[in-house]
C-alpha cells in the first residue's frame, strides 16, 4: 500500500504529514510506503490513499482513491481516526 502526503511545494508540510502518518501506522501495526509530493506531481502519481489539506483535496478528487483532509498535521489522533476509515481491515 502506498500513501501519498501532498502539500503545495512537496517539502515542509508534506514531510510533517509523512512523519505523523508513519507514527500512526507504526502504532496500528500497518505496513505501508509513505511518500511526499507537491500538488502538481501528485496528480500523476499512483497511490492507494492521499493525505492532504482541505485546500488541495478538491484538486485531487479525480484520482479515484480515498483523500483524507487533515486540519492539524501533527495531531496523531486526527490522523489515526481518518486513516482507520480507509485502511483495509
Amino acid at each position: 500500500m502506498k500513501i501519498l502526503a501532498v502539500c503545495g511545494m512537496g517539502f515542509g508540510s508534506s514531510m510533517v504529514l509523512r512523519m505523523t502518518i508513519e507514527s500512526v501506522l507504526k502504532e496500528l501495526g500497518v505496513t505501508a510506503t509513505v511518500a511526499t509530493s507537491d500538488i502538481g506531481m501528485a496528480k500523476s502519481e499512483m497511490a492507494d490513499i492521499i493525505v492532504t489539506s482541505s485546500e488541495f483535496a478538491p484538486l485531487l478528487k479525480d484520482k479515484g482513491v480515498p483523500i483524507l483532509e487533515i486540519k492539524n498535521y501533527v495531531d496523531k489522533q486526527e490522523m489515526k481516526d481518518k486513516l482507520l476509515t480507509v485502511l483495509p481491515k
